[in-house]
C-alpha cells in the first residue's frame, strides 16, 4: 500500500522514539530504484526516510484522537 501526503499513518519502528505513535505524512521522497520513503510528522517532532514496510494506515479514530490534541 503506498500513502500519499497528509495521510495519518502509525509508525512500526522500534529504533524510533515515535514506535507505535500516530503521524502525518508531509513529505514522499522516490529514489532512482524506484523505492518511496517518507517524512512523517509527528506532535514533539518528524522522522525521516521511513520505509513503507514500517508504516501502517492509521485507523481514523487515531487520526482524530491526534488532531483533538493540537
Amino acid at each position: 500500500m503506498s500513502f500519499e501526503e497528509d495521510d495519518h499513518v502509525v509508525l512500526h519502528d522500534e529504533h524510533s522514539e515515535f514506535d507505535g505513535e500516530t503521524g502525518t505524512i508531509t513529505q514522499t521522497m522516490e529514489s532512482m530504484f524506484g523505492d518511496v520513503t517518507y517524512t512523517i510528522s509527528f506532535e514533539d517532532g518528524q522522522e525521516t526516510g521511513v520505509p513503507e514496510d514500517d508504516l501502517e494506515a492509521a485507523d481514523d479514530a487515531d487520526a482524530d484522537a491526534d488532531e483533538d490534541e493540537e
